[in-house]
């Protein structure tokens, strides 16, 4: 297949073109950091690039928690405006084939279970409790603690920033996409992605990439909260990978079809702070207490269904992706 991949010089962009590549099709990259009128809110320029395509990897996207609201027209211009402009094209030129670059911050808080009302969704946490090292949420019901599970993807969504309710929004317009053409879109949301190329030292790096920074300085890395904050670590070959496969199946036509990506493995924070300083030979990092008001507590995925219907698996360790990160 002649696949165009937006955003296909960017971080997760670039490992979805040699993906693709090793599995024999034929990647096409539009991306504005090689090609300035290659942006995806621009008709003209994405209908040209449409041309002989079989299928597009949309990975272009404003990333990151931005900075409250100040920031939303550009996020919605880039994220949302730009896939409407990008399914708009797709349809006038019969391209029957989304992956789309979806995101677990969807679903805001993870999923939580009160020993006396099981299931609940706790609500946001608050400044009071912060401040006082009260991290954990408690059960919205009895203020019981809460034990964190696996988010499956019909967990109900709770985007709790801009940049989120962008991402929810992606997955509504391909949904309509594919039912009004009938056919084939896959969001694939994804964890906390990470590994070779990941962006250096800017608003829109993730938190590993920050680490890394810091013990390239010498310094340890800091990290907030307590620590013990759960996330999924998923190694970016290995969400290149899903593309693929999410490409080269056929699955349902008319529908969005949704799957969580992710490691599998839950970690804390502080675990993947441990790994990447022991794989430098850095300073330990030091925990500070502190926190952003926007953060979740603990979100990990339960990426069954992705391994159960397109066969997919991730193959790399922390510990061995830490080593890798480590050293570029």
């Amino acid at each position: 297949m002649r696949v165009l991949v937006t955003g296909g010089a960017g971080f997760i962009g670039s490992h979805v073109i040699d993906a693709l590549r090793a599995h024999g099709h034929e990647p096409v990259v539009y991306d504005v950091r090689e090609d300035p009128t290659a942006d995806v809110r621009d008709p003209a320029a994405v209908t040209r690039a449409l041309a002989g395509v079989d299928a597009v990897c949309h990975q272009a996207a404003m990333v990151g928690l931005g900075n409250g609201v100040a920031d939303a027209a550009d996020y919605i211009s880039h994220n949302d405006l730009g896939t409407a402009v990008l399914l708009t094209a797709m349809a006038d030129a019969g391209v029957r084939r989304l992956v789309l670059a979806g995101s677990m911050v969807v679903y805001g808080e993870g999923r939580y279970a009160c020993p006396r009302h099981g299931v609940v969704r706790p609500g946001p946490r608050v400044v009071a409790d912060l401040s006082a090292g009260r991290f954990e949420p408690p059960c919205p019901r009895c203020g019981a603690a809460l034990s964190p599970g696996l988010v499956g993807e019909d967990a109900p969504v709770d985007p709790r920033n801009v940049y989120a309710t962008t991402k929810l929004a992606q997955e509504h317009l391909a949904g309509a996409w594919a039912r009004v053409t009938g056919c084939r879109a896959v969001s694939l949301r994804y964890h906390n992605v990470y590994g070779p190329r990941m962006p250096r030292d800017t608003p829109y790096a993730g938190v590993a990439s920050f680490f890394r920074s810091a013990l390239a300085r010498g310094e340890a890395p800091r990290v907030f909260e307590d620590g013990r904050q759960l996330r999924d670590f998923v190694h970016v070959r290995d969400v290149a990978a899903a593309n693929v496969a999410a490409l080269e199946n056929g699955g349902p036509t008319g529908v969005l079809t949704v799957y969580n990506t992710g490691s599998g493995e839950p970690r804390t924070v502080g675990e993947m702070a441990r790994a990447l300083a022991a794989a430098t030979g850095g300073p330990e990092p030091v925990v500070t207490g502190e926190y952003r008001l926007g953060d979740v507590r603990h979100i990990t995925a339960d990426s069954a269904r992705l391994r159960a219907e397109l066969g997919w698996k991730p193959q790399v360790r922390l510990e061995d992706g830490m080593r890798e990160f480590a050293e570029e």
